[in-house]
């Protein structure tokens, strides 16, 4: 099964890069990172010029579905977010083995900005979790790529799970 994950915003520090590089490499071609530009919002905006940029956020994230051909109904789409179902690492890790079993031809998994994710695009997805807790999205891009990779690990009985 091949994965996704479509981030608003790109890093700018080498190590949040080179961490993903690192399970992405691990992932052997099966792991691909789509970027959309986010739209600008400032720390003192209001609730209606937010949902405004998270709209345009959204109509991003809609093109570079359908420009990587991650929009029709085989691929598994997944937003994470915090009030999303929390797994533990095997099941999670069933769950992309039951999505396998069932043809899907993939997941994208699907980061917000620092303001999270528009309805539009959250009521088209599965809703998941890593955790309570709210990460910066550079970090949960990496503990994404590292959880699909656990899970991966999991599946073909590879030693890198505990």
């Amino acid at each position: 099964m091949n994965f996704a994950i479509l981030h608003v915003g790109d890093p700018k520090e080498a190590y949040w890069i080179s961490a993903f590089e690192e399970y992405k490499k691990r992932m052997a071609g099966r792991l691909t990172d789509i970027s959309v530009k986010p739209a600008r919002i400032a720390d003192e905006s209001s609730p209606a010029q937010i949902a405004a940029a998270l709209e345009k956020e959204a109509d991003s994230i809609e093109a570079a579905l359908k420009s990587n051909g991650l929009d029709g109904a085989g691929t598994k789409k997944v937003a994470l977010c915090i009030k999303g179902r929390q797994y533990d690492s095997r099941d999670f890790a069933a769950l992309l083995q039951g999505w396998a079993g069932s043809g899907s031809g993939g997941a994208v998994f699907i980061i917000g900005s620092s303001f999270g994710l528009s309805d539009r695009i959250k009521s088209r997805c599965e809703r998941i979790s890593f955790s309570k807790m709210t990460f910066p999205h550079q970090l949960a891009r990496i503990i994404a790529a590292e959880q699909i990779y656990r899970a991966d690990c999991i599946l073909s009985n590879k030693r890198y799970h505990k």
